[in-house]
């Protein structure tokens, strides 16, 4: 799952993209409105967490302008603006959730489960052939065996389960997972693929990651 974090102050900003790359999201981070509206426009994200005071622009004009191009990406706001009227103003504007600070991070990675709930369905899980990707575990299981996969390579393999059959380029993956600001060379890609198919293996997997000359990657059932 991709988020982008638009929060002015650096040092926070830096912090919070810890926590959530810690708990397996890919961040993309800017750090006014009017980059975060940039970023929003061309960038598929799963999830936006704007702070409301930043320069250039505030993160509430910010929110209303993605809601006019027809944008629902889920938005938290997170901000020191704690009155009623505030909050009224944030969540009337199209906010999905309305976060002060201080704040606990287990309400703030609660707060990204409860807005993406939806899009992700009621079932935490997802199953293509006979492997099982948990999100909530982030364990990739079959009736062979289980492996508690590492961050990048979590996004990746939840990315091909939840399109199976799909091709997927490289650079489409290099984008959802890695970022627009990645130092990354897009062989990465291929790394990260070689560590799924060595456990899909493993775990005797009758799915597979095929490569397609000059395409890119999908999840397919093993020949």
């Amino acid at each position: 799952m991709r988020i982008l974090l638009a929060e002015d102050e650096r040092a926070l900003a830096k912090a919070l993209c810890k926590i959530l790359e810690k708990n397996h999201y890919a961040v993309d981070v800017v750090y006014n409105g009017a980059d975060a509206l940039d970023y929003l426009g061309c960038g598929d994200y799963d999830v936006a967490v704007l702070d409301v005071m930043m320069p250039k622009m505030d993160g509430i004009t910010a929110l209303r302008k993605v809601r006019e191009q027809g944008n629902t990406v889920p938005v938290l706001l997170l901000t020191a603006k704690s009155e009623i009227d505030d909050k009224v103003l944030g969540l009337d504007s199209g906010a999905n959730y309305y976060l002060t600070k201080p704040f606990d991070t287990r309400e703030l990675l609660a707060a990204i489960r409860a807005i993406t709930r939806t899009q992700n369905a009621a079932d935490s899980t997802l199953t293509v052939g006979n492997i099982t990707l948990d999100r909530a575990t982030f364990t990739l299981s079959s009736p062979f065996g289980s492996f508690r996969l590492a961050n990048r390579e979590f996004q990746l393999m939840e990315l091909f389960m939840a399109n199976p059959r799909c091709i997927l380029s490289p650079a489409r993956l290099m984008e959802k997972i890695w970022g627009y600001d990645s130092d990354a060379q897009i062989h990465v890609v291929w790394v990260y693929v070689s560590y799924l198919r060595k456990k899909l293996l493993t775990l005797h997997a009758d799915i597979q990651i095929k490569a397609y000359r000059n395409a890119g990657y999908a999840l397919e059932e093993s020949e």
